[in-house]
């Protein structure tokens, strides 16, 4: 089904079963990455000043590179 199947079944999981679904490529790779970090941060004051960092900053691109 050309990967249509595979994502049913990670979209289907049943509560309690926690599935992350990411994009392949470079792409893919960092956005686990940051999603990692923010998992992390729950626990992690330290790491989560810096992801908020990270959020600000990509925000202020985004909207820098957007006008």
């Amino acid at each position: 089904l050309k990967g249509l199947d595979s994502l049913l079944s990670i979209n289907q999981m049943p509560r309690g079963v926690a599935v992350a679904t990411l994009a392949i490529g470079s792409a893919g790779a960092a956005n686990a990455g940051h999603l990692a970090a923010q998992i992390l941060a729950l626990n992690d004051p330290a790491l989560s000043r810096l992801v908020q960092k990270f959020r600000a900053a990509q925000t202020r691109k985004v909207l820098r590179d957007a006008l």
